[in-house]
C-alpha cells in the first residue's frame, strides 16, 4: 500500500521540546555528536546551544563539553522560560502570562479525592484558562476569587419552569 503512511509514523522519533538534563552524566565529557544522539536532535541544534552560551572545554576539535556544564546550561535555559503564578492567578496559554481570572470567577471540577481542575476566563483575550490544583490549596484561590462547583450550577439549571411566586405583573 503506497498511500498508507502508518508505517512511516511508527518509525518517527518523537522529540521533546525540553531536553531531559537527567540523561547527562555530570563527570563525563561529550562531543557535539554524542549530545545530539543523547537528545535525538540535530548536531546544528547543539552548535546553536554553544553559540547561545554553552561552554566548551577549549577551542580545539573535537569540541568537548563537560557534563556538568551541559546540565547547568539546560537547567538555566528551562528556568528562564518559567512564569510562576502568584496566589489566585492562572496561566493563560494564549497571552503567555499569569493572570487573575475575569470577574474573579473560577469553576472547580474535582478529578479525584485530592485534586481538581480550576477553569476561568482570561480577562485580556477571553480564552479559557485551566489549572490543576489540590483541594488543600483551594484556600488561596478563595481569598482572591469566587469558586463555583458544577453541583452548584446543576442546582441552578434544575428549574426550567419560571417560578409562580413572582412579584412581576403583566400590567405596569
Amino acid at each position: 500500500m503506497k498511500g498508507n503512511g502508518s508505517r512511516h509514523y511508527s518509525r518517527m522519533i518523537v522529540k521533546k521540546r525540553h531536553p531531559n538534563h537527567r540523561l547527562v552524566k555530570s563527570h563525563r565529557s561529550y562531543t557535539v555528536e554524542e549530545i545530539a544522539r543523547l537528545f535525538a536532535t540535530h548536531k546544528n541544534t547543539v552548535r546553536l546551544w554553544i553559540k547561545a552560551g554553552l561552554r566548551t572545554i577549549d577551542d580545539r576539535r573535537p569540541i568537548l563539553i563537560l557534563g556538568h556544564e551541559l546540565i547547568s546550561f539546560l537547567r538555566a535555559r528551562r528556568a528562564k522560560n518559567k512564569r510562576p503564578c502568584a496566589p489566585g492567578q492562572m496561566y493563560c496559554v494564549r497571552c503567555r502570562n499569569p493572570r487573575l481570572p475575569a470577574a474573579e470567577m473560577t469553576q472547580y471540577r474535582p478529578m479525584s479525592e485530592t485534586i481538581g481542575n480550576l477553569s476561568a476566563i482570561c480577562p485580556e483575550c477571553n480564552c479559557f484558562m485551566h489549572r490543576v490544583i489540590s483541594k488543600a490549596k483551594l484556600g488561596e484561590f478563595l481569598r482572591k476569587t469566587e469558586i463555583t462547583s458544577p453541583q452548584a450550577l446543576q442546582r441552578l439549571r434544575e428549574f426550567t419552569q419560571p417560578s409562580l411566586n413572582s412579584d412581576l405583573r403583566g400590567d405596569v
